[in-house]
């Protein structure tokens, strides 16, 4: 079988294929088990260190699954914080749940309805307003660096 352009006269190369050479990012992951594994005391530092090295003497990618292969999967990672985003959007519809036309009629007419919607209504707008202090804060949208004599 010869190539596809007519002026080569090179064939494709027959037989197998060769095997894939192993990515840096590939080697970087095998390493990551192999850490974890140690953390989680499946391996000794010194078999550890072993199978590091091998990982990244390893040139081809059908070197690294037999570094990890005895060992059982990670655990599973652990569930994430909703953070203040979605926090505050329950907290807004609460208030909004219990704040209706029905109960405003209500609310209005008892002093201690209307404290408590109150103090709700200033802790939501207070925990917004450290949440966008908080992102300015992160993001550098927030506040002026002054270099050294100016006022």
């Amino acid at each position: 079988m010869t190539s596809p352009d007519p002026e080569t006269s090179r064939p494709f190369p027959q037989g197998p294929v060769p095997p894939a050479r192993a990515s840096d990012a590939e080697r970087e992951e095998t390493v990551r088990t192999l850490h974890d594994a140690v953390a989680r005391g499946l391996l000794t530092l010194g078999e550890g260190d072993e199978r590091v090295a091998a990982a990244y003497a390893a040139r081809l990618r059908d070197d690294l699954p037999r570094l990890t292969a005895d060992l059982p999967p990670g655990p599973s990672p652990a569930p994430v914080a909703p953070g203040w985003r979605a926090l505050l959007l329950l907290a807004w519809l609460q208030l909004r749940s219990s704040v209706t036309r029905d109960s405003l009629r209500r609310t209005v007419q008892s002093p201690k309805r209307l404290a408590v919607a109150a103090v709700a209504l200033v802790v939501v707008l207070t925990l917004a307003g450290f949440a966008a202090a908080d992102s300015f804060e992160h993001h550098g949208h927030g506040g002026y660096e002054l270099e050294r004599g100016e006022y």
